[in-house]
Parts: C-alpha cells; sequence; structure tokens
C-alpha cells in the first residue's frame, strides 16, 4: 500500500533577497492605499517593528533608497519631503495583478473551455514581437529564437535567454470590446468589507491581460458613482471609493457610447457592483433614494439593458454582495439583457471574471 511522502517544506519566497519579499508586500500595500506611497511605507515599517521584516543587514532605509534607485518611486514636492510611484512601479503592480489571478487559473484549469469548433480561429501574421509573459510555446518561432542567441551570445558560449524568444503575432478573427465598470459608490467599503481593492486588482490584471495578450482587443474602464466617467489604465492603482451614491444608468449610458464608436463585432460590458442602483441625473439635478429598489431609477436602469441586447452588446454583471433582494434585482436585470449574473465573493472575483473573457473571445458572431 502507498503511504504518505513527507518532504522538508520549501517557502514560496524561498531564495528571495530581502528587498524582493518587501517589494512583493510593498505592492499590496499600495493597492490598499491607492497609490499613497508614504502612507504604504507607513503601514510597512508598522510591519516591520512588529514581525521583524528586516534585520541589521538590509533596513528599512535601505529598502527606500533601493526603491529610489531601482526606479519604483520619486520625490515630489518643493522640499522632496513626499514620495509618489513611478510608471516602472504602475506597471509592476498591474504585472503582479496578473501573475497572482492567471497563477490560480493554471493551478484550478479554469477557463479551459472547451467547445464545438477547432481552435482559436488565429491566424498566423509576418509581425514579429519579443515574448511576453502569457505567450504559449506554440507561439515561439523557434528558428528565429535561435539565430537571436547565436548572434547575441556567440558559438562559443551559446545560451538561450527570455530576451532571445521572438513571438509570432497571430491575427485574432474574434476580436472582443470590452467595457470594465467599476462600482465606486461609499457601499464598496461599508460593514468593514474592502470591496474596491479587490476590483481595483481584477482591473489591472485584466488590463495587462488584453494589452500583452489580445493586443488587437480593446478594454475601456468606467466607475460610476453620482456620475459615470472613463479612467486610464494608469489611474487604477489610484482610485478610491466616494461619498457616492450608485448611478447605474450614467454607467451603461458611457459604456454604450464607447462601445457604438468600437468596430469589432463582439462588444461586452462587465460590471462590477454590489448594491442597488439608487441615483439618477435628470439635467442639473440628481434624484436619489437609498432606501429602496425605486421603481423610477429600475425602469430606467431596465430599459438600458434591453437596448444593450438589441445592439447585441452581452452585460456581466458580478455580484459581490449577498442580499436576497438585491440579487434578485440583478436576476431580473440579467434576465432583461438575456447576459449572465455571478454571484461571487471577492476572493474567487478576478478567477470568474478571467474565465469569462476567455469565453466570450471564442464564442462566434451572429
Amino acid at each position: 500500500m502507498l503511504g504518505y511522502r513527507f518532504t522538508d517544506y520549501i517557502p514560496s519566497d524561498f531564495g528571495k533577497s530581502t528587498f524582493d519579499k518587501l517589494l512583493d508586500l510593498f505592492m499590496q500595500i499600495l493597492n490598499h492605499t491607492s497609490g499613497d506611497v508614504s502612507e504604504a511605507l507607513h503601514w510597512l515599517n508598522l510591519l516591520d517593528r512588529q514581525h521583524n521584516l528586516t534585520d541589521d543587514d538590509y533596513g528599512m532605509g535601505d529598502f527606500l533608497q533601493d526603491l529610489k534607485d531601482k526606479g519604483y518611486i520619486q520625490e515630489d514636492g518643493p522640499g522632496g519631503e513626499t514620495y509618489v510611484m513611478t510608471a516602472k512601479a504602475e506597471q509592476t503592480i498591474r504585472k503582479r495583478s496578473l501573475e497572482e489571478i492567471f497563477g490560480r487559473l493554471r493551478k484550478s484549469k479554469r477557463g479551459d473551455h472547451r467547445t464545438n469548433f477547432a481552435g482559436m480561429g488565429d491566424e498566423k501574421t509576418t509581425d514579429r514581437r519579443e515574448f511576453q509573459f502569457g505567450d504559449g510555446l506554440d507561439q515561439i518561432d523557434m528558428t528565429d529564437s535561435l539565430r537571436n542567441a547565436q548572434i547575441r551570445h556567440g558559438l562559443g558560449d551559446f545560451r538561450l535567454t527570455e530576451d532571445d524568444l521572438e513571438v509570432v503575432e497571430n491575427e485574432y478573427k474574434a476580436q472582443t470590446s470590452t467595457v470594465l465598470m467599476i462600482d465606486i459608490s461609499h457601499s464598496m467599503i461599508l460593514y468593514g468589507e474592502d470591496r474596491i481593492t479587490p476590483a481595483k486588482k481584477v482591473a489591472m490584471a485584466l488590463a495587462e491581460l488584453i494589452t500583452t495578450r489580445y493586443a488587437k482587443d480593446t478594454l475601456d474602464i468606467i466607475v460610476f458613482g453620482n456620475d459615470a466617467w472613463q479612467i486610464e489604465i494608469k489611474d487604477l492603482p489610484y482610485l478610491q471609493v466616494g461619498p457616492y451614491h450608485t448611478n447605474t444608468v450614467a454607467g451603461l449610458e458611457l459604456a454604450m457610447d464607447i462601445l457604438r464608436r468600437r468596430k469589432n463585432p463582439n462588444k461586452q460590458i462587465f460590471m462590477i457592483t454590489d448594491g442597488k442602483p439608487t441615483c439618477l441625473k435628470e439635467g442639473l439635478r440628481y434624484y436619489k433614494n437609498s432606501f429602496g429598489l425605486d421603481r423610477k431609477i429600475v425602469n430606467r436602469t431596465m430599459r438600458l439593458a434591453m437596448q444593450c441586447r438589441k445592439l447585441d452588446i452581452l452585460i456581466t454583471t458580478f455580484m459581490v454582495a449577498r442580499d436576497p433582494y438585491l440579487q434578485q434585482f440583478v436576476r431580473d436585470f440579467t434576465q432583461v439583457n438575456n447576459g449572465r449574473a455571478f454571484y461571487t465573493s471577492l476572493k474567487g472575483l478576478g478567477e470568474y471574471i478571467f474565465e469569462d473573457y476567455v469565453r466570450n473571445r471564442r464564442r462566434r458572431v451572429r
């Protein structure tokens, strides 16, 4: 009978330098502080005093200096008394979010959907580019990659590194335009639960996936509270909840306006929310009702869901609240749009969105 085999436990961060370990923690804290470097460093110092993250050989002052030397933060203000993130830090947060969420998908084998159609509808092109995270082995041009290695390293010291790899660009027949709507109303931080940080992390990971893996797809990001407005990918780490109600109508109207200008045949809206629509804008006046599902607001929202259905715009709602009457509203909204709804915890939010995004890219255009 085969029994249990015991081995030495090797931590996941085994072999990492103190700087790398602190950087991992620092990037996580930056998500919670909405990009406030000074506050993140303050938290990190508190954690260091409590858990002895540093030692006599490498202190927090060394880490701060390395952050500046390596280009993650820079001094700001007239006297340089504060620090801000650089573009490198913003990109690092997106990459780490992608690795965290996409890594869980690989381990759990989620997102590997069988279909009735062979292949993904991709066609090789003559375009070449450098290898990027997420590229498959079948995309690598081994002949050109070996040639690059020979030119860079020579025959005497021949080796193949990641920088030598060259990827054949694919022409995707099924291209998708996605609008991601993020609820930033005050309820996203109510009741002691931080819902905005996971939503930001998922948005950053999805943006990194699309820009590196599906470059011909488009992703637009909208936040909605009392009003709705579009933000850039670089703005995501700094996103904060405000003292807002939930104007779902404004978010949907802006999303539809963006998708009308997109030429891709596949169009979809991902909406991350934790509550009911509670606000409308009528001219310069806001019509608000936080106490229940106001019929006036709900009917306007349902009419937009029906318009999206007529325009073949699929709405997938990711509901992060468990209230039965709120879930019933989402079910009604989904039925009108003929879309989909996921009633998910914050922990599984990223996996659901990634799985659904990949599946939608493979659907046939009618």
